[in-house]
């Protein structure tokens, strides 16, 4: 991965949705109780980049007893037709994960969604490749109002 020399931010020119989706590993013992939850999400990562139509844009992911992806999604709308497609991974995985738990607590779930309206956002990436917002709107050069995190805010 190609790594963009010098200070760089990604401009939110437009609404976004950051989707924080995540398992815990309550009981690493517990082997059969949270693989499954987390091969579910692994179906689900080429599912979305393989059909762009749906709005998802990009993600991160870390992994410890808590897994961490943050998701870019376009909009509110396409994050939750994507949640309650009847013909996508989602829907049978949540249904499974529902079920699954009231048996267990080896594993938990969680989500975060937050709406980003346009010019109210603010990155910074100083010598990084390509990274989380920076994956999904194209880095520019943090120079003139955009050198300073109020510049990047429009000077709010």
């Amino acid at each position: 991965m190609a790594i963009n020399k010098g200070r760089m931010t990604a401009p939110a020119d437009k609404d976004f949705v950051v989707f924080l989706i995540g398992m815990r590993i309550n009981n690493v013992f517990a082997v059969t109780k949270w693989v499954p939850v987390f091969m579910a999400m692994a179906r689900m990562l080429p599912e979305l980049y393989k059909n762009p139509q749906l709005g998802f844009k990009s993600y991160e992911m870390w992994f410890s007893r808590t897994l961490i992806l943050v998701q870019y999604w376009e909009s509110p709308e396409t994050l939750m037709d994507y949640a309650k497609a009847k013909d996508a991974e989602h829907l049978p995985a949540w249904k499974a994960f529902n079920k699954a738990a009231q048996s267990t607590s080896a594993v938990g779930i969680w989500h975060e969604t937050y709406i980003v309206a346009k010019g109210m956002a603010e990155n910074m990436y100083v010598n990084m490749p390509a990274f989380g917002f920076g994956k999904v709107v194209p880095l520019v050069p943090a120079i003139g109002n955009r050198n300073s995190a109020k510049g990047r805010l429009g000077g709010k």
